[in-house]
């Protein structure tokens, strides 16, 4: 990357992803996979807590609504994609889904100097 505008937005953007892990660790969820890419998509973080299988966006801004705004139905329908794939087959380390999980679909809000905002069911498909 070249653009040094776009690399720190780009190293803001990881950092933001490894706070966002930490932040589901210490609320007991357990971290399956961080930057999960197939043939359809990306999922920042696959997490699991009890039966439930959170699958995770998280986006970083200087504000909160900028944020939440940036998870367009579009983007949404991309995880939708990734996640279906994940499903139907997908391999990945640590996780066996079965019929018994319930899968949820959840955002983590990072803003610089405040602490990361969490939003279950941020939306259903």
């Amino acid at each position: 990357m070249a653009n040094p505008k776009k690399q720190k937005a780009y190293n803001f953007g990881l950092g933001a992803e490894k706070l966002a892990a930490l932040f589901l660790i210490l609320k007991g969820y357990r971290i399956i996979s961080r930057r999960y890419r197939n043939p359809r998509g990306e999922i920042d973080i696959i997490a699991k807590k009890g039966k439930t299988l959170v699958i995770v966006e998280v986006k970083a801004r200087k504000d909160f609504s900028s944020c939440a705004y940036s998870i367009t139905p579009w983007k949404q329908k991309k995880i939708l994609l990734a996640t279906e794939w994940l499903i139907g087959g997908g391999k990945i380390a640590g996780l066996n889904i079965t019929s018994e999980h319930n899968i949820r679909f959840d955002a983590i809000l990072v803003i610089p100097k405040r602490l990361p905002k969490h939003i279950k069911d941020a939306w259903r498909v």
